[in-house]
């Protein structure tokens, strides 16, 4: 088993408020939830916010008892997307970016950089057209390199319904990219 999810079983199998499990948790999630943040608001300080917020919510929930029962990651990032959601309520649709360092190499063809970045931003712009559960599948299973039971726990949906989400957001994806080429 591995040390994060030593820390999870430690936290969730026992009422005792685990100063060490919770540090372990924050230093394993910490980085990928503000990577999945800054994507999604393109600000590193609305990022830094909403992962501190994140914490915030899981911390509070665990004292109160109402935390995660199973998987710690999915429940934070369900907590983060939920802030996330309510941000976007608020503001007007940002620019996403699906790229967390624009830094590249140093022997990089600029000619390749150039096409890359603008391949990336057919895809974020065709992105931003989806249904918004679409491209929150989309990002988890391809961008972050998530499971299907991972996202399915994440949204609290079956794995056969995030399987069709998915399908679903391909084909739109394929549909307005091919339509840009045309």
């Amino acid at each position: 088993m591995r040390a994060d999810n030593q820390a999870e079983s430690r936290l969730i199998n026992t009422t005792v408020f685990d100063r060490q499990a919770l540090v372990t948790i924050y230093e394993q999630h910490n980085a990928e939830l503000y990577r999945y943040a800054y994507r999604l608001v393109g600000d590193s300080a609305l990022a830094e916010d909403c992962v501190s917020e994140t914490f915030s919510r899981f911390l509070k929930a665990v004292r109160d008892g109402i935390g995660p029962v199973e998987n710690v990651r999915a429940y934070l990032y369900r907590v983060a997307h939920n802030w996330i959601t309510d941000y976007y309520r608020r503001q007007p649709l940002p620019p996403l970016s699906l790229e967390a360092d624009l830094h590249g190499a140093t022997d990089a063809n600029p000619s390749h950089l150039v096409a890359g970045l603008m391949e990336q931003e057919r895809v974020r712009a065709a992105l931003v057209n989806l249904p918004p559960d679409q491209r929150q599948v989309i990002e988890l299973r391809f961008v972050e390199d998530w499971s299907h039971e991972e996202v399915a726990a994440a949204l609290g949906k079956s794995v056969e319904a995030t399987r069709a989400l998915q399908h679903r957001a391909l084909i739109a994806l394929r549909k307005v990219l091919l339509e840009e080429v045309s």
